[in-house]
């Protein structure tokens, strides 16, 4: 066994997927590797009559009817029992030696309960303009993707859960990372940075439509959760430099900030009711 793959018995990869019957889709996201040396967790969120089962050892897979990615992501955390845990989704391609570089990242920075890195577009470019830090900060985390996140599962478990209000298939369908980042940093988890690539991901993500009525309803319930009254400048600020760069055109502006508003509105209705805690 190569010292990778021996390694990778420590690196456990967290899959979220949906609709899916044959784990064939594996091999385009690991090129580099053999896929019974990775040590995987599949969450397939389905029906009952489309099932996956795994033939793989290290693969193991649950079929989940539940929706949305944050139930998905807390089941892999819950199905879990690797030292280090990465979040993945399906539309990732992996770089080679990335079990390396995130094990060795943690041999470097013994303190860190979670280690957030880069990933290039499609293209070959870094997927965005990296900040120059060697520590997250509330601020920070903002610019995080949720599949360069790995952690240590004995400091995550059973202390910091995806908030199931937020990201795709939610209510609120933006952030999940970015809240389960800012939950962890309220619980005294130390969060690094490494400016290595271990993936490759398509140039557009479902975060990047910021003119969409899904997202402005999103950001705006999310920006009220973090800075209450404030919130009506910032989505307002959102709002003008959608504008701005032609993302958005000018008959749009008003409907846009009753999506706004609503967003909102139906934050603080949670909140009434018990199922949000600001």
């Amino acid at each position: 066994m190569t010292n990778a793959a021996k390694k990778s018995q420590h690196l456990e990869i967290l899959l979220s997927t949906i609709q899916q019957n044959s784990l064939s889709f594996l091999s385009e996201m690991f090129p580099y590797n053999k896929i019974s040396d990775i040590n995987i967790v599949v969450i397939n969120q389905t029906e009952k009559a489309n099932l996956l089962v795994s033939d793989y050892n290290h693969v193991k897979v649950f079929n989940s009817f539940e929706k949305g990615l944050s139930n998905s992501r807390n089941l892999a955390i819950e199905k879990a029992s690797g030292e280090i845990c990465l979040l993945a989704d399906d539309d990732v391609v992996y770089a080679e030696g990335f079990e390396d570089i995130i094990l060795s990242a943690f041999q470097k920075n013994k303190d860190a309960d979670i280690i957030t890195f880069q990933m290039m577009d499609d293209e070959g470019h870094l997927f965005r303009d990296y900040q120059n830090i060697t520590k997250h900060n509330e601020t920070t985390v903002y610019t995080v993707n949720s599949v360069v996140i790995a952690f240590k599962l004995k400091s995550v478990k059973d202390k910091v859960n995806f908030n199931t209000n937020f990201g795709l298939g939610a209510q609120f369908e933006v952030a999940d990372e970015y809240v389960f980042l800012r939950d962890a940093l309220k619980a005294g988890l130390t969060i690094y940075f490494e400016p290595q690539v271990i993936l490759k991901h398509s140039k557009f993500s479902s975060g990047q439509d910021v003119a969409s009525d899904r997202l402005i309803y999103g950001r705006s319930a999310l920006y009220y959760k973090y800075y209450g009254l404030r919130a009506y400048f910032r989505i307002a600020k959102h709002i003008y430099l959608t504008f701005k760069e032609g993302k958005l055109r000018f008959s749009e502006i008003i409907p846009k900030f009753g999506v706004a508003f609503k967003g909102i509105k139906d934050y603080k209705k949670l909140v009434r009711e018990g199922f949000e805690i600001r």
